[in-house]
């Protein structure tokens, strides 16, 4: 009895052994089996193309003319009237204020009685030379004494001409009371009330003259290549379906020492009616000369450590993940130089869960 009951023990034992074992089997099979059934992961994809870069900046401008001069009295004195304001329009030799002229008037009547007594002194001594010359042409008088009439009456003439150019000034001056405008243009700003009293030209009426107009802004330095070769294009903020053709007249030498920022003057040569003085603006500097650059979503870049990187789809569907250049980052989007080909197809979300040793499947959406 008891080899028969030892031998069912061990019987026993090896069947409790080999059953798990055949359990564990059947597990291993079952799962390499799911596993070569397991399908492609899906991807969503997009193809790299390479164009040359335009990238657009905009600034803030206001219209400016292209001539802005500040008229000032050529002569001191208290300001009697100011006859424009700003906005007004004015024509060549139109009057903009007027100095009170009492004083200048009375320096005009000196100089005219001035001119006047010298006027009379000379008569007398041309006079006084004609007689010298018969006498010392007669022998009734000395070469000493002609020559003292001679020199008189030269002194005489001398004290004429200075005195018809006091004349003149002072005449001129009279005139220089009034200021006038140089030419056709608007009054953008007064400087002078009346009651006050001017120096020598002092800035008094600013006058911009009616002719070509401008877009002002403040380029910073980084963008200052960009404005010397882009194109240049300004809309109005008033008239927002108006769009003017610009072009950079002027940059500034040195930069402004408060902003950091260089003033840059684009002329409007087709400027209509619409575009008045002082308008706000946006100027839009457009590059057509930058290197080719592929536009990818941010979400496609992958990166190891080494740098930016994209996984790059074959026609079978495996992966590749290649090294790029990146230009630019500009919000969900990167500008790539180099690193994958024109055309390629390119994962664009999920790159994180990617491995190069398994295939994908492309779908044209989420959800396929």
């Amino acid at each position: 009895m008891f080899p028969r009951a030892r031998c069912a023990a061990i019987v026993f034992r090896l069947g409790v052994v080999i059953t798990p074992a055949l359990g564990l089997a059947a597990c291993g099979e079952a799962k390499s089996d799911a596993t070569e059934a397991k399908p492609d992961r899906p991807v969503l994809v997009t193809q790299v193309h390479y164009a040359p870069e335009t990238p657009v900046r905009t600034f803030d401008a206001s219209i400016r003319p292209r001539i802005e001069t500040d008229h000032g009295f050529r002569v001191s004195g208290k300001v009697a009237r100011r006859l424009v304001d700003v906005g007004d329009t004015v024509a060549p030799g139109q009057a903009l204020g007027t100095l009170d002229d009492t004083d200048l008037k009375l320096q005009l009547e000196q100089a005219e009685a001035e001119a006047s007594a010298a006027k009379i002194s000379l008569e007398q001594a041309g006079a006084d030379e004609e007689r010298g010359s018969q006498l010392r042409r007669s022998g009734w008088t000395s070469q000493a004494a002609f020559d003292k009439l001679r020199s008189a009456a030269e002194e005489a003439r001398g004290r004429d001409r200075r005195a018809q150019r006091a004349v003149e000034l002072a005449t001129n001056s009279v005139a220089y009371s009034t200021l006038t405008a140089d030419s056709a243009g608007v009054v953008t700003a007064t400087f002078i009330e009346p009651g006050q009293v001017v120096a020598i030209g002092q800035a008094a009426i600013r006058v911009a003259k009616l002719g070509e107009k401008e877009a002002v802004v403040a380029a910073p330095e980084s963008l200052l290549d960009l404005a010397r070769r882009g194109e240049a294009r300004v809309t109005l903020w008033s008239a927002p379906n108006h769009i003017y053709q610009a072009r950079l007249r002027e940059l500034a030498p040195a930069a402004d020492s408060t902003t950091r920022t260089y003033a840059a003057r684009f002329s409007l040569p087709d400027a209509d009616d619409v575009v008045a003085l002082g308008m706000s603006a946006t100027l839009t500097l457009r590059d057509l000369h930058g290197a080719p650059v592929a536009k990818v979503p941010l979400s496609a870049l992958f990166n190891q450590g080494a740098g930016p990187a994209l996984w790059v789809v074959g026609t079978d569907g495996t992966l590749q993940l290649k090294q790029v250049s990146v230009a630019r980052y500009d919000g969900d989007w990167a500008y790539v130089t180099d690193g994958v080909e024109d055309g390629a197809s390119i994962v664009m979300l999920g790159v994180q869960k990617l491995d190069s040793h398994e295939k994908v499947r492309v779908v044209s959406r989420l959800g396929s």
